[in-house]
C-alpha cells in the first residue's frame, strides 16, 4: 500500500459534514476510542489480573480487576446486589441497579475496597474521592443471563440465538467520569499514556465491566464460557438525552474529532490500494453485510432505514474485485456511487474505507483530544466577523425564525436530576430558563445587528453585551470548521438521537437500537479482545462491525 498524502485531496466540507441527519448515521470506525484503547493495550503488552473476588454462589459480592497501562495501575472495582424486579429500569432516576463500578487509580487495599463497596452503590448519592477516576453501574439483561446460567449448570446447549440477538450480560446505564458526584477530574490522568485521548478512562471502565460479567456468568453457572461466544458478548448501554448536549458544549473536541475523521477519509482517498488490501476491503465488505443482518431492532422507523441500507449495501458492493480496487480512483468512485444511496450508506462507506488503512490513519487518533475553549477575540473587526457569518453561517441566517416551527423546542435543565431536557416551547413552561443551545438564533439576531457597526468588535459588544456568546462561536469557526452543528437545534424537527449516535459512533458504539428520538440502547466492546486474549498474545484490532460466530 503506497500512501501519497501530500497530494491529499481536500476534506469535505464542514457544510456538508456537520448536518445533523448525516451525523445520526454514523457508524464505529478503527478511529473510534475503543478501538484506539484496544490497540494500547495490545501495544503495551498490557495483563489484566483479578486481586480480589468475593462472590457468592447467586452472584453477589465484590470484585476487582487490575489492568497495566502506560506504566500505570488501574483497578476496576466491582459490587452485585440483589435488586428488587419492579427497581430495575435504564432510567436516570433509579436509585438501585445490579452492579455497580469505579475505576480506581491504582490497586485497593482492603480500607478502600471497604469504603467503595460503601459508596460504589450509592452513585449520585456516593462519597468519592480524587482515587476514583470512572463511576458506573449496570442492570443485567436478566433473561439472557437467566438462560447461560441454566444451560452452564445442565451442561446443555447455550442459547446461542438469544446471545446473537442481545450481545451483551449487563448494560450500563451510565459511566461518568471528569469530577463528577467528587471524582476525580480528568486533569489527573490526562497525561498519562495510554488515557490521554477522549474518554480513554471511560472506555477502559466499560471494557473491565465486560470481563467481570464473563467471570461473573462463569462463576455461576459453574463452567467456563468459550472464548469464541465471550467476545460476541460486549457490553450494552442506555444513552438519553442528557449526552447531546456535550458536543455543543465543546465545539473544540468536536471539530477534532470530526477533521481527524475526514482527515483519515483523504489520507485514504490519496492512498494507492494494493492487492492485500483489496482482499480485506472485500471481506470487509462481506462482514458489513452480516453484520446488517444481524441488526433487528423493534423500532418500525429504525428498522426501515436498516433494511433500506442492506439493499443499498449490496448493490454498492456488488461485483466487487481485487483488480478493480486497485485501479487509480477506485476510493473515489465507490464514495461517488454512495452519494446516490442515503445518508446512512454514505457513512457506512466512510467507515469500511478506512479500516484496512491502519498504517496511515491511526496516528490521527493523538490529535483528537483538545482542552481548549472558544475565547473571545476584540480586536477583530465586524468586518470580518460578517465575512465569518457570510462564509460559514447560512445555516443560521437563512432560517425563518418568524415561523414558531423553527424554535418549536427549548433545552433546559432538569431540577430534580441536573439533567438536558428538551420542552416545547408553545405548550410548556421553562423557556424563561433555556440552555444556549439556540446557537442558530443567537447567530442569526448576531448578523441582525451587527449590520451598520464598524470598527473593533469590542466596541459592538460593549453597546450589545449579549452576543458575546454567539461571537465567540462564530469566531471560532474560522479556524475549527467543523465546531459547529449546523443546524438548528431547536426547530421541531430536531431529532436529538442524531447527535447522540454521532457521539456513541465515536465511542465505538454499534447495533443501535433507538426507543425514541430521545434515548437510545446500544453494544460496546462486542468482539473487542478479551483480557485472556492479551495475556495468550492472540489479540488482534480487527473487530470492526463484529458478527456472531458459528
Amino acid at each position: 500500500m503506497k500512501d501519497s498524502v501530500i497530494e491529499q485531496p481536500d476534506l469535505r466540507p464542514a457544510d456538508e459534514v456537520m448536518r445533523l441527519r448525516r451525523m445520526g448515521s454514523m457508524f464505529p470506525s478503527r478511529l473510534s476510542f475503543l478501538r484506539t484503547l484496544t490497540r494500547r493495550l495490545i501495544a503495551d503488552g498490557s495483563r489484566v489480573c483479578r486481586p480480589h473476588w468475593q462472590i457468592d454462589g447467586d452472584g453477589f459480592g465484590t470484585a476487582v480487576y487490575t489492568v497495566t497501562l502506560g506504566g500505570h495501575s488501574y483497578s476496576l472495582f466491582a459490587i452485585t446486589q440483589p435488586l428488587d424486579p419492579e427497581m430495575r429500569t435504564d432510567r436516570v432516576i433509579a436509585e438501585a441497579w445490579d452492579a455497580a463500578f469505579v475505576l480506581y487509580d491504582g490497586v485497593p487495599d482492603a480500607a478502600e475496597i471497604a469504603r467503595l463497596s460503601s459508596q460504589a452503590p450509592l452513585q449520585e448519592a456516593g462519597r468519592f474521592t480524587q482515587k476514583d477516576l470512572c463511576l458506573s453501574r449496570a442492570n443485567k439483561s436478566v433473561r439472557l443471563f437467566e438462560q447461560i446460567v441454566g444451560a452452564l449448570r445442565a451442561g446443555s446447549a447455550l442459547p446461542m440465538g438469544m446471545i446473537h440477538q442481545i450481545g451483551y450480560l449487563m448494560r450500563t446505564t451510565a459511566v461518568y467520569g471528569n469530577g463528577k458526584f467528587g471524582i476525580a477530574d480528568r486533569r489527573v490522568v490526562a497525561q498519562r499514556p495510554g488515557l490521554e485521548g477522549p474518554f480513554m478512562a471511560e472506555m477502559l471502565t466499560v471494557w473491565l465491566i465486560r470481563a467481570f460479567t464473563h467471570d461473573l456468568i462463569e462463576h455461576m453457572g459453574g463452567a467456563p464460557l468459550p472464548a469464541r461466544v465471550k467476545r460476541q458478548l460486549g457490553i450494552g448501554n442506555s444513552t438519553g438525552l442528557g449526552m447531546a448536549p456535550f458536543l455543543v458544549s465543546h465545539p473544540f473536541l468536536l471539530h477534532s474529532w470530526m477533521i481527524c475523521r475526514e482527515t483519515a477519509l483523504a489520507r485514504v482517498r490519496a492512498a494507492q490500494i494494493d492487492e492485500g488490501v483489496a482482499q480485506r476491503l472485500i471481506a470487509l465488505a462481506r462482514r458489513a453485510a452480516q453484520h446488517l443482518l444481524e441488526w433487528n431492532i423493534p423500532d418500525p422507523m429504525h428498522q426501515a432505514r436498516i433494511v433500506t441500507l442492506r439493499q443499498e449495501w449490496a448493490r454498492l458492493t456488488q461485483g466487487l474485485t481485487e483488480a478493480g480496487l486497485c485501479q487509480e480512483g477506485a476510493v473515489d468512485a465507490l464514495l461517488e456511487r454512495s452519494r446516490a444511496g442515503s445518508f446512512d450508506l454514505q457513512e457506512l462507506a466512510v467507515s469500511w474505507l478506512i479500516e484496512p488503512f491502519g498504517d496511515v490513519v491511526d496516528g490521527l487518533t493523538e490529535c483528537m483530544a483538545n482542552p481548549f475553549d472558544p475565547v473571545l477575540q476584540p480586536q477583530m473587526s465586524c468586518d470580518e466577523l460578517r465575512g465569518l457569518l457570510q462564509e460559514h453561517c447560512a445555516f443560521a441566517t437563512e432560517i425563518d425564525f418568524t415561523d414558531p416551527q423553527a424554535s418549536a423546542q427549548f433545552w433546559y435543565v432538569s431540577e430534580a436530576k441536573l439533567e438536558p431536557r428538551i420542552g416545547q416551547r408553545q405548550s410548556e413552561p421553562g423557556a424563561d430558563r433555556e440552555s444556549p443551545l439556540d446557537i442558530a438564533r443567537r447567530i442569526q439576531e448576531l448578523a441582525k445587528d451587527l449590520t451598520g457597526h464598524s470598527g473593533p468588535i469590542w466596541q459592538f459588544l460593549a453597546q450589545l453585551p449579549e452576543h458575546r456568546y454567539a461571537v465567540q462561536r462564530v469566531q471560532a469557526l474560522a479556524q475549527n470548521p467543523y465546531a459547529e452543528i449546523r443546524d438548528n437545534l431547536v426547530d421541531a424537527d430536531m431529532a436529538p438521537i442524531d447527535m447522540l449516535r454521532c457521539k456513541l459512533s465515536f465511542f465505538g458504539a454499534s447495533k443501535f437500537d433507538p426507543k425514541s428520538q430521545l434515548w437510545t440502547r446500544i453494544t460496546l466492546a462486542q468482539g473487542a479482545p478479551l483480557a485472556q486474549d492479551l495475556a495468550d498474545g492472540t489479540a488482534r484490532d480487527d473487530w470492526w462491525l463484529p458478527v456472531s460466530a458459528p
